[in-house]
């Protein structure tokens, strides 16, 4: 058992309320991750994604630290400007 799985299932028989909907958020935890590694890799500011997506900067921000309830069409036209694309799968 990973020390992550320990820890969880320790914080879990003291705090159950906490791990409520834990997968769902470290899923959008992960695409903000990899949303910021994506930018940061191609050189750029949040600033410079903005105005390529003509948004503002707060929304870049909030992309990279709050991911949920992202369009998908954002995601592809974020991804194609740092020079990426997108793979979405159903399993």
């Amino acid at each position: 058992m990973s020390d992550l799985q320990k820890y969880k299932n320790k914080r879990m028989a003291k705090d159950p309320e906490f791990w409520k909907d834990y997968d769902k958020k470290f899923e959008t935890f992960k695409l903000g991750i990899l949303l910021k590694q994506a930018r940061v890799d191609a050189g750029m500011t949040q600033e410079q994604i903005a105005n390529e997506l003509q948004t503002t900067k707060s929304v870049i921000s909030r992309m990279e630290n709050h991911a949920t309830d992202i369009r998908l069409s954002t995601l592809e036209k974020f991804t194609k400007v740092v020079g990426r694309h997108i793979h979405v799968a159903l399993v």
